[in-house]
C-alpha cells in the first residue's frame, strides 16, 4: 500500500471567522465546552441519485498533524489577538472524537457523512478543511462513478490533469477518481503517492516532430513494444491513421513476436470513426488491438457513441471528470447539532424560511438496512444516538415529511455507517489502499437498485427519521417557532 508523502501544515487554511468565532468562545468561558456538529448536504450533483463518499483520508492526515506554527501565531498576533488566546493555540492538543462514512459507500442528502464531538473551539475550527476533503473528492469521485457506470464495464481513464483547478485539484481529484471507478489516471504524482495507476503514452507533438506519421509510429513502437498504443487522428484518421499503425504492427511489433495493444482518436465523430478502425484493424489480423477514445467525453456522450453502435474499449476523460463541470460543486455543510452541559446533551435546531435548511437536531447515528432476500439497501435510518435497531423484529419507517407513508421491515439487516476515525484526538483509523476502495465502491453502489442509480430523474432513496429523533426535532421546532 502507498501512502501520501508527508502533509503540509494546513491548520491555517480556514475561514477567519472560525478564528474569531474560537477567540470569542475563549473569551467567553467556553473553551471547555463540548459540542456536536454534523456534515450533510442538501443536494446530488448533476440531479444524480447518491453521492459517492471521499476524502476521508486527506481529512485524517489533516487532523492529525493540526499545530500552529510560531509563525501562525505571530501572524495572529499581528491581527489583534490577545496573548491568553495565543498561548492556547501554541499549546493546541486535539481531542475531538471524529467519525466519517467510509470512502466508496454511497451516501444520500440530509443523513450525517462526517460527525464530531469535542471542544467547541476545536469542532468549530476544523470546519473549513473537514468540508474542502469531503466536497472535493466526493464530487469527483460521483462524477467518475457516472461516467464509469456509462462506459458499461469498458475501462475508463482520468486524464483532467492540465484542465483541474490547481495542483491539488489534479493530484486528489485523480484519486477521487480511481474510487469512483476509473482504472487510471494521467497524472504521475497520484501514482507515486497513492497507487492510482498511471497511464498515458504519445500527445500530437510526438508525432508532428518527426518527418513522418509513419516515421513517429515505428520510433515508438520500437521503444514501447510491450505497450503499444499509437495516436492516429493527427493527420487523417482512416486515410494515414490506421493504415501507417497497421504497418507500423506488422513491420516492428509482429518480428518481435509482440502485440499492440491499441490506437487512440482523439477527435472527429468518434463513433463512426471507431467502427470503420475496428474493421480494418480486424481485417489485419489485430482483432486484440483496443480502440482508445478521448476527446471531451462525459457519461452522456459516452452513453450516446455506445448506444450508435461505436466499438469502443476504453476511453479517456478529461476536463468534464476531474472537474465535474457540469455540475461544479458538492455544497456539504457543517452545521451545531448539540452541547453538553454537565450530563446532559442539550440538542440544537437551525430554524429557517427555507425549510430544506432546516437542520436535524441531536446526537445522532446513521443506519442502512438491507433486504435481506435481494441483497439491496432499503433504506436509511437517522436515529438517536441511544437507539439501537432490533434486526429480529419488524421495524416502521416513515417519510420524515409525508409521515403517513409508511412501511414496516422484515428479513433484514442493519449497518451502522459512522465509523470512528479519532477518539479523544488519537487517530484509530485505518487506512486503506485506493485499490480496496474503488473495489468496495463497486459492491456498495451494485447494492442500490437500478431505479436510484439512473442519469435520469432518478428514484428518490429514502433517508428516514426515527420516531424519537422525529419527536424532538418538531418539539424544538414548535419551541423555537414561536
Amino acid at each position: 500500500m502507498k501512502f501520501a508523502k508527508p502533509q503540509r501544515n494546513l491548520t491555517m487554511l480556514t475561514d477567519f471567522y472560525e478564528i474569531t468565532m474560537a477567540n470569542g468562545y475563549f473569551k467567553n468561558n467556553f473553551k471547555d465546552t463540548i459540542a456536536y456538529f454534523d456534515m450533510f448536504f442538501r443536494k446530488v450533483p448533476d440531479g444524480g441519485g447518491f453521492v459517492v463518499m471521499a476524502g476521508v483520508e486527506q481529512l485524517v492526515d489533516y487532523l492529525a498533524n493540526l499545530k500552529f506554527t510560531d509563525e501562525d501565531i505571530e501572524y495572529l498576533r499581528g491581527r489583534g489577538f490577545g496573548e491568553d488566546f495565543l498561548d492556547y493555540l501554541a499549546n493546541f492538543e486535539f481531542a475531538c472524537d471524529v467519525w466519517a462514512i467510509p470512502e466508496g459507500t454511497p451516501v444520500f442528502p440530509g443523513e450525517p457523512i462526517v460527525k464530531v464531538k469535542g471542544p467547541v473551539i476545536q469542532a468549530q475550527f476544523i470546519e473549513t478543511m473537514l468540508l474542502l476533503c469531503i466536497n472535493h473528492q466526493s464530487l469527483i469521485a460521483t462524477k467518475a462513478n457516472r461516467i464509469s457506470r456509462a462506459a458499461q464495464g469498458k475501462a475508463v481513464m482520468e486524464f483532467g490533469s492540465r484542465r483541474a483547478q490547481g495542483a491539488d485539484g489534479a493530484i486528489y481529484g485523480a484519486r477521487a477518481a480511481y474510487i469512483g471507478g476509473c482504472t487510471g489516471t494521467a497524472c504521475t504524482i497520484s501514482d507515486e503517492m497513492f497507487g492510482v495507476p498511471a497511464l498515458g503514452t504519445m500527445a500530437h507533438s510526438w508525432i508532428q516532430l518527426f518527418d513522418s506519421e509513419l516515421d513517429a509510429f515505428m520510433a515508438y513502437a520500437r521503444e514501447y513494444p510491450d505497450s503499444c498504443t499509437l495516436l492516429v487522428d493527427t493527420y487523417n484518421t482512416l486515410k494515414s491513421g490506421i493504415p501507417n499503425a497497421i504497418r507500423t504492427f506488422d513491420e516492428v511489433l509482429k518480428p518481435l513476436g509482440k502485440r499492440p495493444k491499441g490506437i487512440r482518436i482523439d477527435s472527429g465523430d468518434i463513433a463512426y470513426l471507431s467502427r470503420k478502425a475496428r474493421q480494418m484493424l480486424d481485417d489485419a489480423g489485430y482483432p486484440d488491438c483496443a480502440v482508445v477514445a478521448s476527446n471531451s467525453l462525459d457519461e452522456y456522450i459516452i452513453r450516446d457513441m455506445l448506444l450508435q453502435g461505436a466499438k469502443i474499449d476504453s476511453f479517456g476523460v478529461g476536463e468534464r471528470l476531474i472537474t465535474s463541470s457540469s455540475s461544479p460543486m458538492l455544497g456539504g455543510v457543517y452545521k451545531l447539532v448539540a452541547v453538553e452541559k454537565g450530563d446532559e446533551i442539550i440538542p440544537k435546531i437551525k430554524l429557517s424560511e427555507n425549510v430544506a435548511k432546516i437542520t436535524t437536531p441531536g446526537n445522532k447515528r446513521t443506519y442502512r438496512l438491507y433486504d435481506n432476500e435481494t441483497g439491496k439497501a432499503i433504506a436509511d435510518l437517522i436515529t438517536l444516538a441511544r437507539e439501537k435497531i432490533d434486526e429480529s423484529q419488524p421495524y416502521e419507517l416513515f417519510d420524515p415529511d409525508f409521515t403517513w407513508k409508511r412501511k414496516t421491515v422484515t428479513n433484514f439487516t442493519v449497518r451502522e455507517l459512522l465509523e470512528p476515525l479519532f477518539c479523544k484526538g488519537k487517530c484509530v483509523f485505518e487506512k486503506k489502499s485506493v485499490s480496496e476502495i474503488r473495489d468496495y465502491c463497486k459492491a456498495q453502489v451494485a447494492t442500490l437498485w437500478d431505479e436510484v442509480t439512473r442519469f435520469e430523474n432518478p428514484h428518490n432513496y429514502y433517508v428516514d427519521l426515527s420516531q424519537p429523533l422525529w419527536d424532538l426535532k418538531h418539539d424544538l421546532l414548535r419551541k423555537n417557532g414561536k
